[in-house]
C-alpha cells in the first residue's frame, strides 16, 4: 500500500484535479492525505471565520465521500502566494512531506493562470528535490477546470491517463460538495464540464472516463 500526498491551493482543486484518481488510491487500499495551502477565500473581499468554516467543512465533506483520511489546512493568502518568499512555502511542504512520509505526490500544473498554482507547483517540486534515500517516488500534475486552459499557451500535454470509470460518480459527488463553489454551464467550472473533461481525456486513449496528468517524475528500482 502507498501513501498518497495532494498538494493543492484552494479546496475543491484536489477533487477537480484527480478526485477520481484520488478514489483509485483509496479504494486499493492506499493512504491518501491532503494539504491545502490556502483557504480559497481571501481575494473574495471579507470574508469571515465562519466562511471559512464552511470551505472546510465542504472539504472535509468531499474528503469523506472519496476515502481521504486527512487534510492540513495553511492559511497563506489566497491568490497572493506570490507576495510569500517561496522558502516558507516550501519549508511547509517539507515539514508535511516528513511528516507524512508519501511515496506519491499530486499537485497543480506550473502552467495554470492561478498564480498560487504556480507557486504551489514550484514549491512542491523544491521540496521534492532529489536526495539519497527520499520518499517520494512518484510525482504527478493535474489539470483544474477555469485555470489551466485559461492560459494563453495552454502548456499542458498530458502524457499520463487513469481509467476512473468507476469512481467518476464519487467525484461527481464530492465535486457537488463544493456547490457553492459551481457555476453555471457552460461556465468551465460547472458540473456539466467536469463530465465533459473526463469523457474527453478518455476519449483520448480510448476509454470512457479519464483524469490526465504530466509525469514530472517517476523513480523505478532494479529488481
Amino acid at each position: 500500500m502507498n501513501k498518497v500526498l495532494i498538494i493543492v491551493a484552494h479546496p475543491d482543486d484536489e477533487v477537480l484535479g484527480c478526485g477520481g484518481t484520488i478514489a483509485n488510491h483509496t479504494t486499493k487500499g492506499d493512504t491518501v492525505h491532503v494539504l491545502f495551502m490556502t483557504n480559497g477565500l481571501g481575494s473574495r473581499g471579507e470574508s469571515s471565520n465562519e466562511d471559512i468554516l464552511n470551505r472546510q467543512s465542504m472539504a472535509y465533506q468531499s474528503a469523506d465521500i472519496l476515502g481521504v483520511k486527512s487534510l492540513t489546512f495553511l492559511n497563506f493568502p489566497d491568490n497572493s502566494m506570490d507576495s510569500i518568499p517561496l522558502l516558507n512555502v516550501v519549508k511547509k511542504i517539507e515539514e508535511e512531506v516528513n511528516n507524512f512520509q508519501p511515496e506519491i505526490i499530486y499537485t497543480h500544473h506550473i502552467g495554470d493562470l492561478n498564480i498560487d498554482h504556480q507557486v504551489t507547483h514550484k514549491a512542491v517540486m523544491t521540496a521534492c528535490r532529489p536526495q539519497p534515500n527520499f520518499c517520494v517516488k512518484e510525482i504527478y500534475c493535474f489539470e483544474v477546470l477555469s485555470s489551466t486552459e485559461w492560459t494563453i499557451d495552454n502548456l499542458f500535454s498530458p502524457n499520463c491517463f487513469v481509467d476512473i470509470l468507476g469512481t467518476f460518480e464519487l467525484k461527481m459527488t464530492a465535486m457537488k460538495m463544493y456547490g457553492a463553489e459551481l457555476r453555471p454551464y457552460p461556465h468551465a467550472r460547472s458540473i456539466e464540464s467536469v463530465k465533459v473533461l473526463a469523457q474527453y481525456r478518455g476519449l483520448s486513449v480510448g476509454i470512457e472516463l479519464a483524469e490526465s496528468f504530466i509525469i514530472k517524475r517517476i523513480l523505478l528500482h532494479s529488481v
